[in-house]
């Protein structure tokens, strides 16, 4: 019984759509780097760009995210190689920086272009 509920709201749902093939001829230079279109990302790339490079406090205070929120979206940026982290001590404190490589302020020029 739930199986032809659930296909009557999948139904509902798509009524009234139609099936469009093919690709608008101006879709390439409507598409987006997913990977920076990401809000958080967008603003990481960003300070760092404005800034040159960024603590990880004043990074995550500056775009008002979690610590997890910004390490989760770093890492994904660093796999790219949009962006590097380098970790060194001050004191008995572990101090992260994070900054823009080349590649990350090429592909942040070419989503804003």
């Amino acid at each position: 019984m739930a199986s032809s509920s659930s296909a009557r709201r999948a139904h509902v749902q798509t009524r009234g759509l139609e099936r469009v093939e093919g690709r608008h001829p101006e879709a390439e230079a409507l598409e987006l780097d997913r990977l920076i279109h990401e809000r958080v990302r967008l603003g990481i790339v960003s300070a760092l760009a404005v800034n040159g490079s960024l603590t990880f406090t004043d990074l995550r205070d500056l775009l008002g995210i979690t610590d997890g929120n910004l390490s989760a979206h770093a890492r994904k940026l660093e796999e790219a190689g949009y962006l590097v982290c380098t970790k060194s001590r001050d004191g008995r404190a572990t101090k992260t920086e994070f900054a823009l490589t080349r590649t990350g302020r090429g592909e942040l020029e070419a989503y804003l272009s």
